[in-house]
């Protein structure tokens, strides 16, 4: 035996793996198809990397099972991986809604923090290798690989398989851990982009386009969910950490509905201002709220140029109607190049939720991205990852 687990893939499950069995004296190799290890967390949050969440709970992830997470959440939880990271230097500073970011380091160094502890447990990452076959044995497996122009073969008794999910191909992305699950006939929970943004077609195309690079602080909605946060207009359609959100929560061919003006009432303050100044116009009081840009768009649906003391009881239903409740129909969303995340992935019921150990398959298991836990955004999906690889670490 060449070590006590072989793990494919050194991201974040795949190296919180290697460092907690290096913390049990166990000996593990990583196999990284890319050039780098972490290769996704340098890129995370622009190179800031959000690396957890103070508000992780099961609530915040999708699951086929919404109690899986328990189980590793209970083992490993905020604390510990704020810890973890403190007694390696790097302190957290919220930036909002529970975000935790490095105070004063970067993706970088959180990277650092994991190959420099391989290091010093002797955990060897070999980068460039692509896995080529993988055989199961009894109480053994076989990993064949390929570096460069030369094929190499590992045996272990354990095998981690940490690859990660379908988004952001040009980073390596990889559908490894979904066609090895198929091959053993496991069951997977359908796959696609998540937390990614949407787009809009057709006759709305370039009234959306005209806003391009306007944000506003809006309430997204579905039958599923709410999230309040920023929205962004592109010329593609919208984004921005609302829609990014509930994304995660929308199928094709389902609308989605914007309060414009969450918290507040607009028929009261148009009704407030008739009192003071009925003579204000209307595009007058929405520059109060939104950008000049957003106020001539608005033009489509409103009559912008009337005082707020000339508005009908027909118009004032429909700017209410417009403005916290704008209903809207994505056609599609921009695909993996552009999604953080995968939704779905290796069923949960074939794995165990205390250890991850695969039900069918002795000595597999499977962590992080490839599993049918996906998080929201803000931290979340590292939070799974970090405490993932650690229980997957307990029992190999």
């Amino acid at each position: 035996m060449d070590a006590d687990a072989i793990i494919i893939g050194a991201g974040a499950c795949g190296l919180m793996c290697a460092v907690q069995a290096g913390y049990l004296g166990k000996k593990v190799i990583l196999l990284e198809k890319g050039s780098k290890a972490g290769a996704k967390i340098l890129i995370s949050g622009g190179g800031r990397c959000n690396y957890t969440n103070l508000f992780s709970s099961a609530e915040q992830f999708i699951s086929n099972n919404k109690h899986f997470v328990k189980s590793a959440f209970t083992q490993w939880t905020v604390e510990d991986t704020i810890s973890f990271f403190e007694s390696h230097g790097l302190y957290g500073k919220e930036k909002t809604l529970g975000q935790l970011f490095p105070e004063d380091k970067n993706a970088k160094d959180i990277v650092d923090i994991f190959t420099s502890l391989c290091a010093d447990f002797g955990q060897e990452i070999r980068c460039d290798a692509v896995v080529t076959e993988v055989v199961l044995e009894e109480n053994s497996c076989r990993v064949t690989y390929q570096r460069g122009d030369r094929t190499y073969t590992l045996t272990a008794p354990k095998l981690v398989i940490a690859t990660g999910g379908l988004p952001i191909p040009k980073m390596g992305a990889t559908d490894f851990a979904l066609r090895f699950a198929r091959q053993h006939g496991l069951n997977i929970i359908e796959t696609a982009p998540a937390l990614v943004p949407l787009t809009i077609t057709g006759k709305d195309e370039e009234w959306y386009a005209a806003l391009s690079g306007n944000s506003v602080f809006c309430e997204v909605s579905n039958e599923k969910i709410t999230f309040e946060e920023n929205l962004l207009f592109t010329h593609w359609g919208l984004s921005g950490p609302a829609i990014l959100q509930i994304s995660s929560y929308w199928r094709p061919g389902e609308s989605i509905n914007i309060n414009l003006l969450p918290n507040q009432d607009i028929s009261a303050l148009i009704e407030e201002e008739r009192k003071q100044n009925g003579k204000m116009l209307l595009s007058t009081l929405f520059n109060r709220f939104y950008t000049r840009k957003i106020t001539d768009a608005m033009r489509k649906f409103m009559p912008m140029d009337k005082t707020v003391a000339a508005l009908t009881r027909a118009e004032l239903d429909g700017i209410h109607q417009t403005i916290h409740l704008f209903r809207v129909k994505p056609a599609g969303d921009r695909g993996y190049d552009k999604a953080e995340v995968m939704r779905g992935g290796i069923d949960t019921n074939v794995l165990s939720s205390k250890t991850l150990a695969c039900k069918n398959l002795p000595g597999v298991y499977f962590g992080g991205e490839c599993v049918d836990v996906t998080g929201w955004l803000g931290g979340y999906n590292f939070q799974w990852a970090w405490a993932s690889g650690f229980v997957i670490a307990q029992d190999i």
